[in-house]
C-alpha cells in the first residue's frame, strides 16, 4: 500500500519544525514508518543547494530554479521511494513554498513558478499539506528569542514576509481540501488536538 505524503508549510517563526518531530512521533505510534525530511535539502545535492540558497545573493528566478533543481531531487531520490514502499513521507515545506517565498514574497509571477512545478513535478502534490499560520510580528518575536544568526531569508524586511504569508493563504483559499490552516497563535497541546483529529482522518 502506497504511503501519505504530508507537508509542513508556513513562514519563518511559524513553529513548523517542533511540530514535525511530534507528529512524526503521532504518526509511529499509530504504526507508521515515517520518513521525515525538508526542503531545500533532503538529499545531498539538495543540502548542498541549500546551503547556497540560504546565504548566496542570487536573482529571483535563479532562487527559484535552484529551488526547483533540488525539489526534483528530492522526489526522485527520496519522496518517492519512501511512498512507493508503503512509509509516510512529512516534509518541512514543499513547492507551495515556491508560490509564497518566491511568488509571494520576491514578486515572481505566479505563472513562471506553475511551469516549473508542472515541467518538474508532473502533478506531483502532497496529500495533505499544514499550513502554521500567525502574525508576521509574532513570528519575527519567536525568531529573535531563538539566539540563532539568521540566513539570508530571515533577514529579509517584515513587508517581505507579510507577502509570504498572504500568498500562502491565497494557496489555502484556492486548495481548502488539501491545505489545512493551523492557527500557530493557539497553545501546543490545542493544536496537536487538532493535528490528532486531521490525521487520524486519513490513516
Amino acid at each position: 500500500m502506497r504511503g501519505k505524503f504530508i507537508t509542513l508549510e508556513g513562514i519563518d517563526g511559524a513553529g513548523k519544525s517542533t511540530h514535525l518531530a511530534w507528529l512524526a512521533e503521532f504518526l509511529r505510534r499509530q504504526g507508521k514508518d515515517v520518513v521525515s525530511t525538508r526542503e531545500p535539502g533532503g538529499t545531498p545535492l539538495g543540502e548542498k543547494l541549500r546551503a547556497l540558497l540560504l546565504s548566496e545573493d542570487m536573482h529571483p528566478e535563479t532562487e527559484t530554479l535552484l529551488m526547483f533543481a533540488a525539489r526534483k531531487e528530492h522526489v526522485v531520490k527520496v519522496i518517492e521511494p519512501a511512498l512507493a514502499a508503503g512509509k509516510w513521507v512529512m516534509s518541512d515545506r514543499f513547492s507551495d513554498a515556491s508560490y509564497a517565498y518566491q511568488g509571494g514574497g520576491r514578486g515572481l509571477a505566479t505563472e513562471k513558478v506553475a511551469t516549473l512545478e508542472d515541467w518538474t513535478l508532473a502533478g506531483f502534490r502532497p496529500d495533505l499539506t499544514l499550513l502554521f499560520d500567525l502574525p508576521t510580528a509574532t513570528a519575527g518575536m519567536r525568531l529573535a528569542g531563538t539566539g540563532q544568526a539568521p540566513d539570508r531569508f530571515e533577514l529579509e524586511a517584515g513587508g517581505f514576509f507579510e507577502r509570504v504569508r498572504q500568498a500562502y493563504l491565497d494557496r489555502a483559499r484556492q486548495e481548502p481540501r488539501r491545505i489545512m490552516i493551523v492557527d500557530s497563535t493557539n497553545n501546543i497541546e490545542d493544536i496537536h488536538r487538532i493535528l490528532e483529529i486531521r490525521l487520524l482522518s486519513i490513516c
